[in-house]
């Protein structure tokens, strides 16, 4: 990349606004993921064993640290519900 490259020098001053609003996304969805669990006075543990997922995964999703797929989304969403059904 070149030292004088218009977007790169745009990039560091004011950052990238898709990736900003992206990141606020993930840790909006990871709130609520969070909030539904406790409501539901589940553990982060048992949503790992839901998903069949190693909990240090289910902690950085909850944590914001990871992007949100479709697929990944859809999974939380079927395995919160269905403990609902389960108690």
């Amino acid at each position: 990349m070149e030292e004088n490259d218009f977007v790169s020098i745009w990039l560091e001053e004011s950052g990238n606004p898709a990736i900003e609003e992206l990141t606020q996304l993930n840790l909006d969805l990871a709130g609520k993921a969070s909030k539904k669990l406790a409501d539901k006075d589940l553990s982060e543990n048992d949503l790992a064993i839901a998903l069949d997922i190693n909990p240090d995964e289910i902690k950085r999703w909850l944590a914001g640290k990871h992007s949100f797929s479709k697929k990944t989304i859809n999974e939380l969403s079927d395995a919160i519900a269905g403990y609902s059904m389960k108690r």
